[in-house]
């Protein structure tokens, strides 16, 4: 890869298969930042463990991690543009995350709103919420920092994430003197959070309220069918609310039609035009957005292996780059430990202690 260019690392927890608004908020620039920049696509496979450790769930983790590899083939992402790895086969994550753990304070993390969120919604209290769930903003600052990232795709609710980052990577850099990490930026999609199907805040498939890059055509029609619209409007003939009306976000989303939307938009404003019609050309135009996602889809199911070996060889370039980034922080940190281990690995002929005299 070019070590000139810029780098970007983002990526996703894989609890199932991805959706519009996984597209949207992320992966849509992940897509366009390809020849631009070196990117590092994270399956953030530890990341589950803080609200679903059960045995249970770990045993759907395998098959959700080969739909969200499958997922990202689909979408257009070049596994020989970009580096797509596994989180839990690099030791460094953990061993990063254990040492950035000691530059945050926990009233710091605690304030985030977000992990409140997920506490929430995993139905915990704070009797109940694990170590590693308060923790999580660190263990995503490991992951942005190994590969040294200039830059983060997200959503709008992990902004905040990356600011700790940030504070992370400063306080590290001043407290050794180094300049080993970059101060990363967000970069946020054009639909920072796409409403759920039923008008709640946020699409999510545990919500039941997601389109799926994956759905067929008919799954599609059926969802677009049941969306949330404007509760007044009880008839066709009643004008209708554009603003904050699901069909519509969709519409601006997903419809290159501009002068179709527009229409559609008048029409509704003045009664003039009933949700059949609007959901029926929504349909069409999701479908329309989804049909190379889909053909690519089918294309690497039709490769047996092809997704194992994009994972492996995503996963070794980036312990490569691990090895390096954690090599410089021990450096930075003077630590005997790692000087240590390279002589028990036989990379060392000497250990010397750095005792006063």
């Amino acid at each position: 890869m070019n070590e000139t260019r810029k780098r970007i690392l983002t990526g996703d927890r894989p609890t199932g298969k991805l959706h519009l608004g996984h597209y949207v908020g992320s992966m849509k620039n992940r897509v366009a930042l390809q020849d631009s920049y070196e990117c590092y696509f994270i399956i953030a496979d530890l990341h589950t463990l803080t609200t679903k450790a059960e045995k249970e769930h770990l045993a759907e983790l395998d098959d959700n991690i080969y739909n969200v590899v499958l997922d990202y083939l689909s979408v257009g992402i070049d596994p020989e543009k970009s580096v797509i790895f596994l989180q839990s086969a690099i030791p460094e994550e953990y061993e990063l995350a254990q040492l950035l753990g000691n530059l945050v304070t926990l009233p710091r993390l605690t304030r985030l709103p977000s992990i409140k969120d997920m506490a929430r919604a995993a139905n915990m209290d704070d009797e109940t919420v694990p170590f590693g769930l308060i923790g999580y903003p660190v263990l995503q600052a490991a992951d942005i920092l190994l590969p040294r990232a200039h830059l983060v795709p997200v959503g709008k609710d992990n902004e905040a994430h990356v600011e700790i980052t940030r504070e992370i990577a400063r306080r590290f850099n001043h407290m050794y003197d180094v300049e080993i990490f970059p101060l990363p930026d967000v970069l946020i999609g054009e639909v920072p959070t796409l409403i759920g199907t039923d008008g709640q805040a946020k699409m999510s498939k545990s919500l039941g309220n997601a389109i799926l890059l994956s759905d067929d055509p008919k799954t599609v029609e059926e969802k677009v069918r049941g969306m949330y619209t404007d509760p007044n409007r009880i008839r066709a003939d009643v004008p209708g609310k554009v603003e904050g009306n699901p069909v519509f976000i969709y519409h601006d989303a997903f419809n290159p039609n501009v002068e179709e939307v527009n229409d559609l938009k008048e029409r509704y404003r003045l009664g003039k035009v009933g949700d059949v019609e609007v959901k029926r050309k929504l349909a069409r135009a999701i479908n329309a957005f989804l049909d190379p996602i889909r053909e690519r889809r089918a294309a690497y199911l039709s490769r047996p292996g092809l997704v194992e070996e994009v994972l492996v060889e995503g996963t070794r370039r980036m312990q490569r780059e691990a090895e390096v980034t954690l090599g410089m922080v021990y450096d930075a940190m003077g630590m005997a430990g790692p000087r240590l281990r390279r002589v028990l690995q036989g990379k060392s002929s000497t250990f010397r202690l750095q005792a006063e005299a």
